[in-house]
């Protein structure tokens, strides 16, 4: 029997075991997987807490920062786009200064012409009027300019330039010498001997067998040689601005034309007008000359050149634009397409003329003027103002305002020509049909017919690959004189015996090659002839001109007369 008070407790309970302290307690490996809400709640986890506290404000920061940077983007692309938008706004000023500076020299220019002729028709004399530093003859200030080369009489403005200051009078020249413009036939002087030039004859003294009259056109045939060719107008095409170019198609049924913003597309057998090409996407304001035109071969195309320095290669049929070629850094002259179609060369004021692959819309050769002529000012601008290439697509003939013309070989891109010997600006340059000859034409208001048959024979034999070719081939077969100012185009007939020029001072001459004489003159624009243009098919010739004109003749031999 157990009594309570002697006997020993029946459990006694475990010692005390003493805890760790929590920084050493360790959680089961389980635990950050299978409770996740061990990590961010209790007591125990404060270490963690705080590391995602630091991540958390790092990450904030990070936006922040990130949000910042897009802040300073956003800000430096609208700055960007603000100096775009003011260089856009002084590029266009400065056009419109420029054009506003033309009309201003043409107005005065005009009224020095006025006051001329009122002073010579009161005997005194013209000179007395010519202010300190004004050329002594009249028209000479409107001489073309560069960087922004232009042709006679500035198409900056807008409209017909009054060149001369006679937009609107009488069609025929101005006496020889003398600069000033008469409105009245009668007023002109008569000659004491007979003249020697074709411009300098008087129509009403012509005999009946040497002149051939129309409605506002004339032409007169030179006594000094055998009548050969007969002439006469076919259309009229008028033109809401100055026509800078025209270009037959190559099967001669149609006429191109650029003027102001637009390329005109005529049947030439009717003179209907059958497609105006427009590029609706160019924004720019102000006057947009088209100085360059030209039909592919095939006629599916059309190629023009613009003062925006770009060459658009049109689908005539769809009216609409193929292939934007650009590269050139100045306003585009000139240019002509191979014979086979594959390849447009351009001439541009940057001194320099491409070739261009038409499929793939890329320049595939760059010709550019190296060898500049140096004067005691340095050197003188070679700014290209006319392309051709030859028959044989061998070569590139380019005319440039240092007064030099330069031939390339296609091939190497190497220069094998400088054919000098005009004593100012060559304007234009067309090869013979068999490409032998080359003729240009210069604001010394002369034509020279050049000789390359031992430059074709030297750049044909030479070795594959070769960049060594003998200059200095080419020599001056001719000097044509007759024209008063300036020459401003120049084309070769598809048979090789005439050469056709046009002028400032408003005629077109035809001039025989075997003989280098003049065969007649063509009157009938009233101001510059600035572009002309032979069909190569035969017997059309076409004519563009300050006075909003664009003129299709046709000339045909005589019976005997070949």
């Amino acid at each position: 029997m157990h009594h309570p008070s002697n006997s020993k407790p029946l459990y006694k309970p475990p010692p005390q075991i003493p805890q760790r302290p929590q920084q050493h307690h360790r959680l089961p490996p389980t635990s950050t997987t299978s409770n996740p809400s061990v990590l961010t709640s209790g007591p125990q986890n404060p270490r963690l807490n705080e590391l995602f506290d630091l991540i958390q404000n790092e990450f904030e920061a990070t936006g922040q920062d990130g949000a910042m940077w897009r802040a300073q983007r956003d800000e430096y692309e609208q700055k960007m786009q603000v100096q775009i938008n003011e260089l856009g706004l002084i590029r266009q000023s400065l056009y419109e200064l420029e054009s506003q500076h033309q009309r201003v020299r043409e107005h005065y220019e005009a009224e020095i012409a006025r006051l001329k002729r009122e002073l010579e028709a009161r005997g005194g004399s013209a000179a007395a009027i010519a202010g300190p530093g004004s050329p002594s003859r009249l028209g000479e200030s409107d001489r073309p300019s560069y960087p922004r080369p232009e042709l006679p009489g500035s198409l900056a403005g807008g409209g017909p330039p009054p060149l001369n200051g006679e937009s609107g009078r009488s069609p025929y020249p101005p006496p020889a010498g003398a600069g000033a413009v008469s409105t009245d036939r009668r007023e002109r002087p008569h000659p004491t001997s007979p003249p020697s030039l074709l411009s300098d004859l008087d129509p009403e003294n012509v005999s009946r067998e040497l002149k051939k009259e129309g409605s506002d056109w004339f032409a007169v045939w030179s006594s000094q040689s055998k009548k050969q060719l007969d002439v006469s107008l076919v259309h009229t095409l008028s033109h809401e601005t100055v026509v800078c170019c025209v270009k037959f198609s190559h099967d001669g049924k149609y006429l191109a034309t650029g003027c102001n913003r637009t390329a005109q597309i005529y049947d030439v057998k009717d003179g209907r007008k059958v497609s105006v090409l427009l590029d609706e996407t160019n924004n720019r304001a102000g006057d947009l000359y088209i100085r360059s035109i030209c039909f592919s071969p095939d006629g599916k195309y059309l190629a023009t050149g613009a003062e925006d320095r770009q060459i658009r290669i049109w689908d005539i049929k769809q009216k609409r634009i193929r292939h934007l070629l650009q590269g050139h850094m100045q306003e585009i002259y000139s240019l002509d397409f191979s014979r086979d179609g594959r390849f447009l060369v351009s001439g541009s004021g940057d001194k320099s003329a491409r070739v261009w692959d038409i499929e793939k819309g890329q320049c595939v050769v760059d010709l550019r003027i190296e060898d500049f002529i140096h004067n005691e000012h340095g050197p003188i601008d070679a700014g290209i103002t006319s392309v051709a290439l030859s028959p044989d697509g061998k070569l590139v003939a380019a005319g440039s305002l240092d007064t030099m013309v330069r031939v390339w070989n296609v091939q190497t891109g190497q220069q094998v020509e400088r054919l000098k010997g005009h004593k100012d600006s060559v304007y234009s340059v067309a090869f013979s049909p068999d490409g032998k000859t080359l003729v240009s034409g210069s604001l010394d208001r002369t034509l020279r017919v050049w000789d390359l048959t031992q430059t074709k024979r030297a750049v044909e034999n030479a070795p594959p690959g070769s960049k060594d070719v003998d200059k200095g081939l080419g020599v001056c077969q001719s000097t044509l004189n007759g024209h008063k100012d300036y020459v401003l185009s120049v084309a070769v007939s598809p048979d090789g015996q005439w050469v056709v020029s046009g002028s400032k001072d408003r005629s077109i001459q035809f001039w025989s090659v075997a003989s280098g004489q003049a065969q007649f003159m063509l009157q009938g624009h009233k101001n510059s002839v600035i572009s002309i243009d032979l069909a190569k098919t035969g017997n059309h010739l076409a004519s563009g001109s300050g006075d909003c004109m664009a003129r299709i003749w046709k000339y045909e031999p005589l019976d005997g007369g070949r």
